[in-house]
């Protein structure tokens, strides 16, 4: 025979409650099929049981169909976010390189422009002709 003690513990449930939620993961085929059924519905109201059927939110079919329109359901499940690893260090490294001394060069061609500009002006102040391009003959 149980003991009165024995018996209230086992139909007492756990009262604790987990820390940390977990938030549910569907897979792209359980998403592709409840699209496909909530896109057969043709009676007002279907949507809504087939969302309370599965104990899914509307928000959710919202954004399936506009990851389905972007195409993101048929590709791999799990693909990581941001940007894209470089394929090659060596690349990276020389597009790095590159980048600098582009920067550089840059710097380098302002200096000569104001220093060009500062010499035009200087020479109007004194009244000298400067040649250019465009006023060279040919040799």
């Amino acid at each position: 025979m149980m003991t009165e003690e024995k018996r209230d513990a086992r139909e007492i449930p756990d009262p604790e409650v987990r820390v940390t939620p977990q938030s549910r993961r569907f897979s792209n085929e359980y998403k592709l099929e409840i699209l496909r059924r909530a896109d057969a519905c043709t009676q007002p109201g279907e949507v809504e049981a087939l969302l309370k059927e599965e104990g899914l939110y509307s928000s959710y079919l919202s954004r399936w169909r506009q990851a389905r329109v972007a195409g993101r359901l048929n590709g791999r499940e799990g693909q990581q976010r941001g940007p894209k690893p470089p394929l090659n260090r060596e690349l990276a490294a020389e597009n790095a390189s590159l980048q600098r001394e582009n920067a550089r060069l840059r710097e380098r061609l302002a200096t000569a422009e104001t220093i060009i500009e500062v010499q035009k002006k200087l020479s109007r102040l004194l009244g000298l002709e400067i040649s250019t391009p465009e006023n060279e003959e040919p040799e």
